[in-house]
């Protein structure tokens, strides 16, 4: 039941002040061309049925406050309640951006430290937090990398090279900046081929997008090698940190020898995300990059904290004001609250959980590619089709019944019925162990019933649906049905 069919006439969840307590009537404060016409078509409800159903629709939902979400590459773990009660604080979350610098002095410093800590983690020089997502943050590093060759009078950079089992976003990215994209291949090991890669690198390639480990959750062993061939050729190579989880504190990005680097703050460093946000996607570079970064940047002296905009060779603003600051403070929290230490060894707990977890679940279901994982892992679905009579859908949709998250499925693409799930460094063993027995049930099950796994889900709010039909007649609101 909506909202609108909870309506009856009459009753409300508000007052609004008078005009006596207002001193004049609000509207005469609006232009005449933003002032209403016709009433507005809202829901008449008391406070009470107001709170009741949307409580009833957040408990609905799927959380990791609520259970496992192991969605491969999107690394849904633990937020902290620390993290949110510092994000609240006053001076944080009543700051407006347009205050007096000299009333900024705590975010811009909190800022400043949190540029700092980034670059430590990942070998950069520097960093802009501005963009507001990661997405965001590939696009900013396009732009970087285009305004580079642009300074060295270079125009026949037209190519970036993504590796075919690249997050789909690191090619929608390079083509918004303007660039052709190449697919390198694989080898059978799910590691960039070297061979392929070889024979695409000229003085046409601008930059090449990796994440490692890769999303397969393997880690590319010759990155030093692969980087080292690009830096020959003069072509750049970017990092894509939506995997940071695995390699914090053990192996940084600058070692390996990128030169441009985003990371996902609200992944990596504990923001709970989802659902088109919140999110924050940090870009760091080396030092001979640094003068793009976006303006204004924050500086440092004499323990006075301003915004700078004089870098006439920056990129420009990427977004309005100090980007999403919110996010900002929980991965300060976060990072100061773990330290070093804490870091490396989420990582670690990361890549044994992952590792435990396809142990268990390869008995069932093969491996996409051999070899140790790091902090997720790719299954091969087709025996699923084979050997039960479902498809990974109908294993993800029965999951539901279970009460808990399906993992990612059919992504990414160079994987049969592909089941990619990432178990983060905050489960437990004993939550590892369920999640592997329900795949075990479920398996028996279609078995038995295949049927029953087939049109599953069966005892939550909303049956399946045709997903063909819901992608071409998407309805995102509800229209009142007229009376016949």
């Amino acid at each position: 039941m909506t909202i609108f069919e909870r309506s009856s006439e009459g009753r409300s969840a508000y007052t609004l002040p008078d005009e006596e307590s207002y001193g004049f009537a609000p509207e005469e404060n609006l232009p005449d061309h933003l002032l209403r016409k016709d009433k507005a078509s809202l829901p008449e409800c008391s406070e009470l049925d107001v709170v009741r159903h949307y409580t009833s629709l957040a408990g609905k939902n799927h959380s990791v406050d609520k259970g496992f979400y192991p969605l491969g590459s999107c690394t849904m773990k633990y937020n902290p309640k620390l993290n949110e009660k510092t994000a609240s604080l006053e001076g944080f979350a009543y700051l407006h951006p347009y205050q007096p610098i000299s009333t900024l002095q705590g975010s811009l410093e909190l800022m400043y430290k949190l540029d700092k800590l980034l670059c430590e983690i990942t070998g950069m020089d520097s960093f802009s937090l501005q963009p507001a997502a990661g997405a965001h943050g590939e696009l900013l590093g396009m732009l970087i990398v285009k305004k580079h060759f642009e300074k060295l009078g270079d125009s026949n950079r037209a190519k970036v090279i993504v590796p075919d089992s690249a997050h789909g976003t690191n090619p929608a990215s390079a083509v918004m900046a303007g660039y052709e994209i190449v697919e390198v291949k694989s080898s059978s090991d799910g590691i960039v081929d070297l061979n392929e890669l070889e024979e695409l690198l000229d003085e046409s390639v601008a930059a090449i997008m990796l994440t490692n480990p890769n999303t397969l959750g393997l880690f590319e062993k010759h990155i030093c090698e692969i980087a080292e061939r690009a830096h020959q050729k003069g072509i750049l190579l970017y990092y894509d940190g939506a995997n940071l989880n695995a390699i914090m504190g053990k192996i940084k990005p600058g070692e390996m020898g990128f030169d441009i680097v985003h990371l996902n703050l609200h992944k990596t460093f504990s923001t709970p995300h989802g659902m088109g946000g919140p999110g924050s996607g940090p870009v760091g570079v080396k030092k001979s990059l640094a003068d793009l970064l976006p303006v204004p940047r924050v500086e440092e002296a004499d323990g006075k904290f301003t915004l700078n905009e004089d870098y006439p060779d920056s990129v420009g603003r990427m977004r309005s004001f100090f980007g999403n600051f919110g996010v900002l403070v929980r991965a300060y929290t976060y990072i100061s609250l773990m330290g070093a230490q804490g870091l490396r060894h989420a990582s670690e707990m990361a890549v044994l959980n992952a590792n435990y977890l396809k142990s268990l679940l390869t008995r069932m279901i093969p491996e996409g590619y051999p070899g140790v994982c790091k902090h997720e892992f790719v299954l091969d679905g087709g025996k699923l089709v084979s050997e039960y009579g479902i498809k990974t859908l109908d294993l993800a949709k029965r999951m539901l019944d279970y009460g808990v998250h399906p993992p990612t499925v059919y992504f990414p693409l160079i994987v049969n019925e592909a089941l990619m799930i990432e178990p983060p460094e905050t489960e437990s063993k004993e939550a590892l162990d369920s999640y592997a027995e329900i795949v075990k049930k479920i398996l028996q099950e279609a078995r038995d019933d295949v049927e029953m796994v087939k049109t599953a889900p069966h005892n939550v709010g909303t049956r399946r649906l045709n997903e063909a039909l819901a992608s071409r007649q998407l309805k995102t609101r509800w229209q009142k049905e007229s009376a016949t």
